[in-house]
């Protein structure tokens, strides 16, 4: 990591630059698969099952057997933190729920909001370089809490063919059955079109690399809703002197750890401090199983000296951080002054490794600056609010002559005539 020592405004965008994406060709390799997948359904995916995950499926579905077979080989101490861990994304998430809206706007004229869960749902957990059966969670129990009648889980399987276990014990710990042996942008197209085997949904959530959301991205055009855009994983931590070097050097590696495109960032006002944390990452680092894949992130990456806090919050406003960590003396401030973060992190013991599996607040966050207009997954991502309003006779003689007005200075003479006609006949039914 290379650090800035007071970079002037109109270079900020460019130095805390993301990693860029080839779009154009990406979506040349993702396309044709989500046409095949559209016209061959099962039998393209076993193909590319055979082409990308290099192993021979006999079936694209997980049998029961293979869900407890998974399950026996979770150690009980794992059992014990995801279940812990669900037990508090539950409480959260539960808590997030509204009670349905209703209210008399004018004598007669009741309007209600009502949240309806989405039906058709697909969640998709990466398998790759990291099972994340945390994301199985993030995404699970709220699609249960919402009532979503269906729920597909696809995730891609090892060279044998399998699910990793703690996946599988996650899903039927939840209640999840319907489990695709299926990964990138194949699985998000049989969830986009359906096939034999995978029914089509409503709703796509779950991050994943640029193929995955490439294709997450091109499957709105066929009608499908996505969670949001999601890019690689990214952090900011926002520190002072206040701080712990190590403390926040571990931060910063458990995100580079994700990936190569992933990007961290240090913001401070001290060129010490920055010196003190980096030399820390330096000693981290070597201990870390993943630390080809953290060193090629950290290539990535840059540390900010900055000699104000309004300097310090413009540029975290600006780079709209899918993870914020505030380690600062003045967190209240700081705290104020922060609108674009996907999730926040507040103070020396609340590591953002904490978020991402048992604190009770989901993980599945916008990246890549999408934080401006994007909020994580919640209840509200697995809802739909939907309006009624009912109007009485007495509703419709109040409200009646303000929507005459409006549809004919609109020219919208049968808008009009839908209102006229019924304080026409209420008129007639009182001779």
């Amino acid at each position: 990591m290379k650090i800035l020592l007071n970079p002037v405004k109109n270079t900020w965008k460019k130095e805390l630059a993301r990693p860029t994406f080839k779009t154009k060709a990406i979506n040349k390799i993702v396309k044709p698969i989500l046409k095949k997948v559209e016209q061959n359904g099962d039998k393209a995916l076993f193909k590319f099952a055979l082409e990308y995950d290099h192993i021979q499926l006999k079936s694209l579905l997980v049998s029961t057997e293979e869900i407890n077979e998974g399950e026996a080989l979770v150690s009980p101490e794992l059992k014990e933190a995801i279940q812990v861990a669900k037990a508090n994304i539950e409480r959260f998430h539960a808590a997030q729920a509204t009670p349905e809206l209703i209210q008399e706007v004018m004598p007669g004229v009741v309007c209600r909001r009502k949240s309806v869960p989405i039906q058709r749902v697909g969640l998709y957990i990466p398998g790759g370089t990291a099972p994340l059966f945390s994301t199985v969670l993030m995404l699970g129990v709220p699609a249960k809490l919402a009532g979503c009648s269906e729920i597909v889980l696809c995730t891609p399987p090892n060279r044998e063919g399998k699910v990793h276990p703690a996946i599988l014990y996650t899903a039927k710990l939840i209640g999840i059955d319907k489990i695709v042996k299926a990964g990138g942008a194949q699985a998000i197209a049989a969830m986009t079109f359906g096939t034999e085997s995978v029914p089509q949904v409503d709703k796509i959530f779950g991050p994943g690399n640029q193929y995955v959301t490439a294709a997450k991205q091109l499957s709105t055009k066929y009608g499908v809703a996505i969670d949001m855009p999601a890019g690689p994983s990214e952090v900011l931590v926002y520190a002072d002197d206040s701080a712990i070097p190590s403390f926040v050097a571990s931060d910063l590696l458990s995100q580079a750890e994700h990936g190569v495109d992933s990007q961290v960032v240090l913001i401070t006002n001290s060129e010490s401090f920055a010196k003190k944390v980096l030399k820390e990452v330096e000693i981290q680092l070597k201990t870390l199983s993943r630390k080809d894949i953290a060193k090629k992130a950290l290539s990535n990456s840059v540390a900010v000296v900055l000699d104000s806090t309004a300097k310090a919050l413009e540029i975290i406003n600006q780079y709209a951080p899918e993870h914020l960590i505030i380690s600062v003396e003045n967190e209240d401030e700081a705290i104020e002054g922060i609108y674009n973060a996907g999730s926040v992190f507040i103070g020396n013991y609340t590591p953002e490794s904490a978020g991402d599996y048992a604190s009770g607040t989901n993980h599945t966050l916008p990246t890549y600056g999408y934080a401006r207009n994007y909020s994580g997954v919640s209840l509200d991502s697995f809802l739909k609010k939907i309006t009624y309003q009912k109007i009485s006779e007495e509703g419709i003689k109040n409200l009646g002559p303000t929507v005459e007005i409006m549809a004919e200075n609109e020219l919208l003479d049968a808008h009009k005539n839908a209102v006229t006609i019924r304080l026409n006949y209420l008129k007639s039914k009182k001779k």
